[in-house]
C-alpha cells in the first residue's frame, strides 16, 4: 500500500461531509484506541470547584442530535437537508440512522432553530 501525505490526506477528508469526517474519527478512535477530543475542555470539564451550571452557562457551541424521525419521516429529511448541505442520500441515511449529530458545534440561536424546524416536521431533537 502507498503510503499517502498529509497533504494528500487532507485534500481527502476536504471531500467529506462532516457526517462522514466524524463517523470516520469515531472508527479511527475505536481502532486506535485513542481519543480526539480536545485537552483544553478536558480540564475545563475537571477543574475542581467549578459549578456545573458555570460550565454550562460558559458554552458557546452546542450540538444538534436527532434522537429518532417520528411518523414524518420524509419531513424530517427535508428539514436535515435544509439545515445542511447534505444531499438526499446522506439526508436520508443520517434520518435512518438516528440518533446522529445533525450540527455540531453550532452557536446557541442557531441550534435552538434548527432544533424548533426538525421538531415541527416531527422529529424528536436534543441539544447538548
Amino acid at each position: 500500500m502507498a503510503k499517502l501525505t498529509t497533504a494528500e490526506l487532507l485534500d481527502a477528508f476536504k471531500e467529506l461531509t462532516l457526517i462522514e469526517l466524524s463517523d470516520f474519527v469515531k472508527e479511527f478512535e475505536e481502532t486506535f484506541g485513542v481519543t480526539a477530543a480536545a485537552p483544553v475542555a478536558v480540564a475545563a470539564a475537571g477543574a475542581p470547584g467549578a459549578p456545573a451550571a458555570a460550565a454550562e452557562e460558559a458554552k458557546d457551541e452546542f450540538d444538534v442530535i436527532l434522537e429518532s424521525a417520528g411518523d414524518k419521516k420524509i419531513n424530517v429529511i427535508k428539514e436535515v437537508r435544509a439545515l445542511t448541505s447534505l444531499g438526499l442520500k446522506e439526508a436520508k441515511e443520517l434520518v435512518e440512522g438516528a440518533p446522529k449529530a445533525v450540527l455540531e458545534a453550532a452557536n446557541k440561536e442557531t441550534a435552538d432553530k434548527a432544533k424548533e424546524a426538525l421538531e415541527a416536521a416531527g422529529a424528536t431533537v436534543t441539544v447538548k
